[in-house]
């Protein structure tokens, strides 16, 4: 069934970094009617893109490590071991030229074959956040490991290693990567490895 929604109010609560709306709404019951009115905040903010790099050539994954807020309160410290990511915030860029984009900022080198994973809602309790997934091929012998890069009017300080794939999967295993898009990235790797291997791999 095609179930309907309404919204019968929409209003900025916030607007900084990031952009709180108050929405009142209603939508329609499984069991047949409408629910009452219900009042929800949504953290806005622009969608995404998120780039696992991988040389299958040389059996590497180039990983970031840098500060993030919203670790300041997560057990251990708010340095977290990620992959490649960015905001689109330019409307006239498409997901791929931000995954171009950020890994050049981002981890210095270029991608040379990229390969679509997933898009997926991050937190869609409390946000309207996409981030779009890619697995993107590189020569990890041009990325220079334990360089820092970053964006400096954007406040970035990364650093970037170059790191063997079964040592990067030891420390998924073992919880040492915490960030979503970094999980949902490097376990999509481990299941279909040996069909872009294939792809990538004359």
């Amino acid at each position: 069934m095609n179930y309907q929604f309404e919204i019968l109010e929409r209003s900025v609560c916030y607007k900084g970094f990031l952009r709180v709306e108050k929405y009142r709404m209603r939508h329609e019951l499984f069991t047949g009617g409408w629910s009452d009115e219900i009042t929800r905040e949504c953290m806005e903010r622009d969608h995404a893109v998120a780039v696992l790099l991988y040389d299958p050539d040389l059996d590497q994954i180039i990983l970031l490590e840098q500060f993030r807020v919203g670790a300041i309160l997560f057990p251990g410290r708010p340095w977290l071991t990620e992959i490649v990511a960015g905001i689109m915030d330019n409307p006239h860029e498409t997901s791929t030229d931000v995954a171009r984009r950020e890994v050049s900022e981002e981890a210095g080198c270029e991608i040379l074959a990229l390969v679509p994973i997933c898009q997926y809602l991050v937190s869609p309790g409390g946000t309207s956040e996409t981030i779009t997934l890619f697995c993107g091929r590189v020569n990890a012998n041009t990325v220079l490991s334990d360089s820092t890069r970053g964006v400096s009017n954007e406040h970035e300080d990364i650093k970037v290693r170059v790191v063997p794939r079964a040592e990067v999967m030891c420390l998924l295993h073992e919880g040492c990567i915490n960030s979503a898009a970094s999980i949902i990235a490097l376990q999509w790797l481990e299941i279909n490895l040996p069909r872009l291997l294939e792809q990538w791999v004359l």
